[in-house]
């Protein structure tokens, strides 16, 4: 698990293989990832948007920008967790992710980015 806290907010990382796929001819590699954002400050946040850079060994890298999480834009009150699951396709059995979520700060009403570390991908049997 990677861990990473911006301005109060401690945003945690844990993936999973979850296996091979043929789609469109090729061999594509799955992987979830479970993400909680913990608001660790003393003002209530909401994740508004959401941007993602995603980097496979091939060097077929994606970026991805959308409005919320799975469909939501949570409200996180001091001291609560909100954890989500979803997941990505790559090429190739190594990558890797990382990314910021854009969030208000209810107090100040004021946006703010918070950081996503870095988290590899890998399959189990493609590391040595």
């Amino acid at each position: 698990m990677v861990t990473q806290i911006t301005k109060g907010i401690k945003i945690s990382v844990l993936t999973s293989f979850e296996g091979t796929y043929f789609k469109n001819y090729k061999i594509h590699f799955a992987f979830s990832y479970q993400v909680s954002i913990e608001n660790q400050s003393k003002d209530s946040v909401q994740l508004t948007s959401r941007h993602w850079e995603i980097y496979d060994a091939l060097n077929q890298n994606e970026v991805v920008d959308g409005e919320g999480v799975v469909g939501k834009k949570p409200v996180v009150k001091p001291g609560e967790i909100y954890t989500y699951s979803s997941g990505c396709l790559l090429n190739s059995p190594i990558g890797a992710m990382k990314g910021y979520f854009n969030m208000i700060n209810f107090t100040s009403t004021k946006s703010f980015k918070v950081i996503i570390p870095t988290f590899k991908l890998s399959a189990p049997f493609a590391i040595n």
